[in-house]
């Protein structure tokens, strides 16, 4: 099975399928919602395959292909997995059929508030299989080169979603996602491109030979401590505004307002993990002594993130910008313990991303319901819900409880790993994120209280319950949250070699346990 190109043909059938969904007759609309599910499920199902053939004692990096692209100037496609990565593409190849059965009528709607013209379904579900594929991609690549292409080319499938289908301010939020996306993307290039005479080594005639963007390659050279320091910066703001963090997160929120509920799913539950994905695996790997030089001034925008956020959520009015601000706190939680530098701490972070991914998914998902009920996203324009809907209510509570990571639900362990993880190295930043757990609970419980409990508003009154198709998109989402909760084993036996490589690779060692008030065996005291 490891001589199937498994990655290079996950990537190319939803390439495929967007093609052919966008060629279908615009007037056979019901075809091209079928032939999208049908290649989103035919993706899932081949990497569930490929997933279950992953040996967690086996080679770090796994299903690896590796050809020449442009030889010239050292570029492979070059793809493989590591335990980190093939989480991340499960949870891309899930949500994506998840997403595409629920968003059924959201073509029909251009988002479902503010703006009722009618759209290009073909278009929308088309551009939903090519983010698909830029994702396995992004995450997949292991090639430097390669990845900043994928990376970059997920921006046109966004922009497209969020300009052709948002609500009122689309070609604003857009434009602004495009431009920070874009600003971010070239300060990486200019890094890209600065490895590669690095990496050029030294021939028999005494000159330099081809220089390479092979990961394998980088991870290994010893670069210049200043060198390395700008390189780590021109990684990490790109990786920063993707996350997104404090201070260059303002691009998600409105983007969050005005993108189509299902797209706002990939966007947030997949898309933005690319950002704390690529600190972890470039910006501690590539460059370790320069990642430890900048971890204080980085813990601390991650502590700031995750007060600043949650204080935000608390006083939005409108669902998806205060999930989108619940987000930005919950990133900082990710960034925090992948900068801890221990393995508890980074093996909650990997796990974070994918429980946030289905968490904040399923949020998404179902206020995308309500608001094709409501035509609203407005808070105050809701009330009373559980007494007209009580399947969504009870969906919701769930949904809104494993965003305050609540025990039992799967947030709470890799909110839990990422908190003792960092409390073994730097107790000061693990204590004062601690605020963003009880800042969780205020704005998820008073977000749930104001729109589900109390007397049922005039306007939410005769609202319809969950369909048999929403339950069966967001069914899979709550029973997943549920059994992560309970039984995160499966995912941390493939995150954690990973993990331990990453380690290796920045010489760090966890801090050993202190034991204090005991007398030792040989009678001292320790």
């Amino acid at each position: 099975m490891e001589d199937f190109p498994w990655l290079s043909v996950l990537i190319a059938v939803p390439l495929l399928g967007a093609v052919l969904v966008g060629v279908l007759p615009r007037a056979r609309e019901t075809l091209v919602k079928q032939v999208a599910l049908g290649v989103s499920l035919l993706v899932a199902a081949g990497t569930l395959v490929m997933a279950a053939g992953f040996d967690t004692g086996g080679p770090r990096f796994q299903f690896e292909e590796k050809y020449w692209w442009i030889k010239q100037f050292g570029v492979h496609w070059a793809v493989g997995v590591d335990g980190v990565a093939l989480v991340l593409i499960l949870l891309s190849v899930i949500l994506v059929p998840l997403v595409i059965l629920a968003s059924w009528n959201e073509a029909d709607r251009s988002g479902g508030v503010d703006v009722p013209a009618k759209r290009s379904a073909s278009l929308y579900f088309a551009l939903l299989l090519a983010l698909e594929a830029m994702m396995i991609g992004v995450f997949a690549a292991t090639d430097v080169f390669l990845f900043y292409v994928f990376f970059e080319a997920m921006l046109i499938p966004v922009y497209f979603l969020i300009g052709s289908y948002g609500g009122a301010q689309r070609s604003y939020a857009a434009v602004k996602f495009l431009l920070y996306s874009l600003f971010g993307g070239l300060l990486m290039l200019v890094a890209v491109i600065w490895l590669y005479p690095l990496s050029a080594r030294p021939t028999s005639e005494g000159g330099l030979g081809a220089g390479t963007f092979l990961f394998s390659e980088l991870s290994r050279m010893d670069i210049d401590p200043t060198t390395a320091k700008w390189l780590f910066l021109g990684f990490f703001i790109a990786f920063a505004i993707k996350a997104p963090m404090v201070p260059v997160h303002t691009w998600l929120p409105d983007a969050a307002q005005q993108a189509p509920p299902g797209a706002l799913v990939l966007i947030v539950g997949v898309l933005d993990k690319v950002g704390t994905y690529g600190m972890l695996r470039f910006c501690l790997e590539l460059f370790p002594g320069a990642a430890k030089w900048a971890t204080p001034v980085v813990l601390g925008f991650a502590v700031l993130s995750i007060v600043y956020g949650a204080v935000l959520a608390i006083g939005q009015v409108d669902l998806k910008r205060l999930i989108a601000y619940t987000s930005i706190s919950h990133f900082g939680f990710i960034v925090l313990g992948v900068f801890a530098m221990t393995t508890q701490a980074q093996s909650g972070a990997a796990l974070y991303m994918v429980n946030h991914g289905f968490s904040t998914g399923a949020l998404f998902l179902l206020v995308g319901f309500m608001i094709v009920r409501r035509r609203s996203a407005r808070i105050d324009d809701y009330g009373g819900v559980q007494k007209v809907a009580p399947v969504l209510a009870g969906t919701f509570l769930v949904a809104g409880l494993s965003g305050l990571s609540l025990p039992g639900l799967a947030p709470f362990v890799s909110e839990f790993l990422v908190f003792t993880g960092t409390f073994t190295r730097y107790e000061v930043p693990a204590i004062i994120a601690t605020v963003g757990i009880v800042l969780a609970a205020i704005y998820i419980l008073w977000m749930y209280q104001r729109t589900m409990g109390g007397p049922t508003a005039e306007k939410a009154k005769g609202m319809k319950d969950l369909t048999g198709r929403e339950k069966l998109a967001v069914a899979p989402i709550i029973a997943i949250i549920v059994a992560l909760g309970f039984f995160p084993q499966p995912l941390l036996k493939v995150i954690n070699p990973s993990v331990e490589q990453t380690l290796v690779r920045l010489d760090q060692r966890d801090p050993a346990p202190t034991i204090t008030g005991h007398v030792a065996e040989n009678g001292a005291r320790p």
